[in-house]
Parts: C-alpha cells; structure tokens; sequence
C-alpha cells in the first residue's frame, strides 16, 4: 500500500484499540469489534496508512487476511512487560512483529521488577541494549514509550537513560506519547506519583509545550523521538467518571474528547482549548521533524482507546474520535511545511 499523501513524511496509524464505533446505544466497551471490521473501519475512513496493533498467536492469521483483504500493513505494535516474569513474550512478540511485517515494537515496561524492586537505571539500560540487540536480529526496532505505570512515569529518568544508551553509540528510540503529561499538568495528586511536583513548582521543569525549555523540547532536543501519538488530553481533566476500579476508586482520566461531546455522551464539560497542549505536542515534534535533517521520526499513531483510564464506558464515537485526530495530525503538517517555506518555522538552539 502507498502512503496516502506522498507529501506527508509521516507514516500515520490506528491503535487497534480505537477501532470502534461506539455510540449512545453501544458505549466504548473492551468487548471489541472483529480483527476484519476493525481494519474495515480504518481502511475505509481513508485518513490512515496502516493499523497500529500486535497480533496474538492465536489471532495472527485473521490479521493476516486482513492486511491481504484490505491492502493495509501493520507497521507498528505494542505491548507491555515486567521483567523478570514477561522476558520470553518479550522475544516471541518480536517474532511476531517480523512475521506480521512489523519494522518497531512499542514496549511499555513497568516501574517494578517481577521480584518487587522498582527498575535501576542500569537494569533499563540493560534492558534496552538486550532488546535492541535481539528485535534488529529480526529487522524489528525496539522503541521505549513514555507512559504511565511504567519506569518513565518518574519524567527525570529519561535524559540519564537515553544519554547512557546513546553514548554507546547504540541509537535510544523513544515513544513520546505526550498525554501521559500534559493530563498532570496542575495535578498535584499526578505530579506526585511523577515524583517531580517539587521540580514543576519550582520551574526546573517544565511541562506544558508551549514554555521555553519544555520537557518535550528536551527530549526532542536528543534526537531520540522516533515515534509520536496523539490522545487528547486535558491538564488536570476529570477521571473517568463512568468506570470505578475494584476499590471503589475512578479510573484515571488520560482521554479527553477531540471533538465536543452531544450532549449524555461524555460525564463532564468540554472546552476545546484544553486540547491545545496535546496539540502542541504533535506540532512540536513535526517542528523539529522539518528543522532537523537527521530526525529519526517516523511514526504517528493515533491512540483514542477504550481501556478504563482512557475511553471505557464513554458514549461518542470512539473511531471517529481517532479520525479527528487524523484529520488534524495531516492538517497540521500542511500549515507546518508551508511555513517553514516562508522561513517561519524555527526551532529553539540548545
């Protein structure tokens, strides 16, 4: 399949998790739609390259017949692991992503080692080398995602991380999916888990885009982004009012609607300029992208899902959600390039 705007250097994609047409009748529900409606809904929305999701071994042959039936590929997949207990799913994904013709693997990897510790520095970088050595064997890049839950939650890990990998000369491939920042922002509650709300108070770090010496400007400045995603966020945004974890409590709130709610399908107000953060980010990372020759980004996906801290229960349109991000990803780029023709565009030196 060619990519559907040749002048987008960007392949764009779905998570799969999106990948459903929820509504007041049928709120957004983890009983999803199947692998062939599924990668129906993203081929004929026409605003994607491809479909963003791992395959299971016991699904991979649906998967199969869809990327043939529906002429879409599976350029990126994702999962999450423990070290210590997930080491051999870890190695068959791998092979799964070269088999289903995967190029990255999106890892997500928990805080806590499968012995209780929380993860040290070195065993992340271990971790790192080990896998990258084994998924590039398979033709396969291993890319670390910035996400809550995970090691990188605590933001002030990933410079030292990255830079230590990177001094090996062994290229660090970083996931900046920004919303799992940009909901924290004025959260007190969240910054604390981030264990930076003393660094955020104080301004030694920064992390709403559009201030000077951002967070994101920082991690961008390390030429390490190689895959972006866009959810949106509000800073500081209600929980997920309509799903309670088993303790009583509301799940987290990490997915504000991208576009404004009919009225009974959301919990809470909308305001539109609470998108503008996760907005920013995307714009940030295509800025760097057209003034920096050497960028290694390469994907974007598009990651509206329905798990509980995100859309579960919520009664829009999940899918078309994603299609607005879409939208907006591509539209973006266009207004990006032409000013960067103009000479408009800058990026801030270092």
């Amino acid at each position: 399949m060619k990519p559907i705007d040749p002048d987008f250097p960007f392949l764009l994609g779905c998570n799969g998790r999106g990948a459903q047409a929820s509504s007041m009748s049928r709120p957004v529900s983890l009983e999803e739609h199947s692998i062939d409606e599924q990668f129906r809904l993203v081929k004929e929305s026409g605003v994607f390259d491809y479909f963003d999701r791992i395959p299971l071994r016991s699904n991979i042959d649906d998967y199969r017949k869809a990327i043939e039936k529906y002429d879409l590929p599976v350029h990126t997949a994702s999962w999450f692991y423990m070290l210590g207990r997930d080491d051999a799913l870890l190695s068959d994904n791998l092979k799964i992503c070269a088999e289903i013709g995967a190029k990255a693997h999106n890892i997500m990897t928990f805080t806590h080692h499968a012995q209780g510790h929380v993860l040290s520095d070195q065993e992340i970088i271990d971790h790192y080398l080990q896998v990258y050595d084994e998924g590039m064997k398979q033709g396969v890049a291993p890319v670390f995602e910035l996400h809550v839950n995970m090691w990188n939650e605590s933001y002030a890990r990933v410079t030292p991380i990255a830079k230590a990998i990177q001094s090996r000369g062994i290229p660090f491939n970083f996931n900046v999916d920004y919303s799992h920042v940009a909901f924290k922002i004025g959260n007190p509650e969240e910054l604390d888990i981030s264990e930076c709300r003393e660094a955020v108070e104080s301004g030694q770090m920064k992390l709403d885009p559009f201030e000077p010496g951002s967070l994101l400007e920082e991690w961008l400045n390390l030429n390490m982004v190689t895959w972006t995603q866009l959810r949106t966020v509000g800073p500081n945004q209600p929980k997920n009012l309509w799903y309670k974890n088993e303790d009583g409590s509301y799940a987290r709130g990490i997915q504000y609607p991208m576009t404004r709610p009919a009225a009974g399908e959301w919990h809470s107000q909308w305001h539109a300029y609470l998108l503008e953060p996760s907005k920013e980010a995307i714009r940030m990372a295509m800025r760097y992208h057209i003034t920096h020759p050497n960028s290694p980004l390469r994907y974007i996906t598009t990651e509206m899902i329905n798990l509980p801290d995100y859309g579960l229960a919520a009664k829009y349109n999940l899918f078309e959600q994603n299609v607005a991000c879409a939208k907006f990803i591509r539209q973006a780029w266009k207004e990006i390039k032409a000013l960067h023709a103009a000479g408009l565009v800058t990026w801030p030196e270092v």
